[in-house]
This record gives structure tokens, C-alpha cells and sequence, in this order.
């Protein structure tokens, strides 16, 4: 074989294990980053607000519902 041919498959066949390799330490230092991030903790405690909130408003509206209806039963007799 010639030289030049295979001395351009190695440089490729290098030149592309290292494009792998750093992109391999790239997606594993992002993975790192996002686990020490506090944001999928801060949804937790946000998503957990919302559905206090939506259940104090949902028990608020229940109960001005029911007061209504006991003022309008009350007023027809």
C-alpha cells in the first residue's frame, strides 16, 4: 500500500478518535453539571406551591359556592 494512504487513514481515523473522545468528556461533564444543579430541586418545590395554591383556591371557591347555595335555599323558604 502506499505510504501516503495510510498515513492519511491514521491521521483521519485520529483526528475522529478524538473528536469522540472529547465529545464523550463533554456530554459526561454536562451530566455532572446538571446533577449538582439545584433546578430540578427548585421545580419540586415550586411545583409542589402551585398545587398548595391551586387546592387553598379550589377549597375557597367550594366554599363560597356552598354558601351561595345555602343563602338561596334559605331565602326561597
Amino acid at each position: 500500500m502506499n505510504l501516503a494512504l495510510i498515513h492519511d487513514r491514521l491521521h483521519i481515523k485520529t483526528f475522529w478518535e478524538k473528536r469522540i473522545s472529547n465529545q464523550c468528556q463533554h456530554v459526561e461533564s454536562e451530566e455532572q453539571r446538571m446533577e449538582k444543579s439545584a433546578l430540578k430541586k427548585l421545580r419540586g418545590e415550586w411545583l409542589v406551591r402551585l398545587e398548595n395554591r391551586t387546592k387553598h383556591l379550589k377549597s375557597l371557591n367550594d366554599n363560597y359556592v356552598r354558601k351561595v347555595k345555602t343563602e338561596k335555599s334559605a331565602d326561597q323558604t
